[in-house]
């Protein structure tokens, strides 16, 4: 067995030692690229999540940060900013805390690969507790009657609703709207159905009703009650 063993190595030997000086000099040139590493720069989206009960954001930071990464060039090409997002936990924030610092373990990368910067370094987010307030509904109309009759009354159901959002907006908050309401020609009583705008986007509806019944009372126009036309001279 020994014997068969060292005349194997011994056969063809010359051509066996260049086999294996041309695959030791194939794997010294290209080891090196494969472990040399570089930097690519990538604008990212900035997401929050975590927003605690009770408090909602009323200032938030740009929606994109720029991060630099490091990588082995094999990987650095593969790595692109649609699969890449850096997210603030906001689990602990308070109404106090307005600066929030942005560090890589923010950002998941595959193996491999680092954030070695992000720009900006921290951003400020301001929170607010969450209020409510009951809100009056005012009808909005458009045009006029009938020649000869009169809005005699208008009934808006519900007359008042709940809405809530970011305390210093629900500190001055007026009333809520309904979309216009047309009454041109109207010459009898008239139902419509409109949508209900509230004064400010940041507020939002507590129930999930969103309109109003606008009853609106017509009535005929008293004699004399109009101003005689005036006469040609």
């Amino acid at each position: 067995m020994r014997h068969t063993l060292t005349r194997w190595i011994t056969r063809d030997w010359p051509l066996k030692l260049v086999s294996l000086a041309l695959a030791l000099g194939l794997w010294l040139l290209l080891a090196p690229s494969q472990k040399m590493s570089s930097e690519k720069s990538l604008t990212i989206p900035l997401e929050t999540r975590n927003v605690p009960p009770g408090l909602e954001i009323v200032e938030r930071p740009a929606a994109t940060v720029d991060i630099t990464l490091r990588a082995p060039n094999r990987l650095l090409g593969e790595i692109g900013p649609s699969g890449l997002v850096a997210r603030i936990d906001l689990e602990r924030a308070t109404v106090l805390q307005q600066e929030y610092a942005l560090n890589p373990s923010m950002i998941a990368v595959p193996p491999g690969a680092h954030v070695v910067k992000i720009s900006p370094s921290k951003v400020t987010i301001r929170l607010e507790r969450t209020a409510a307030v009951t809100l009056e509904v005012h009808a909005t109309l458009r045009g006029k009657p009938a020649q000869g009759f009169h809005i005699d009354g208008i009934e808006i159901d519900p007359p008042s609703l709940s809405v809530q959002g970011p305390e210093s907006y629900v500190r001055a908050t007026g009333a809520a709207t309904t979309a216009p309401v047309d009454v041109t020609g109207l010459s009898q009583p008239t139902v419509f159905d409109a949508d209900i705008i509230l004064p400010r986007p940041e507020l939002r509806f507590v129930s999930s009703r969103t309109s109003a019944r606008v009853a609106i009372h017509i009535a005929p126009d008293k004699p004399g009650s109009r101003p005689a036309p005036k006469k040609k001279s």
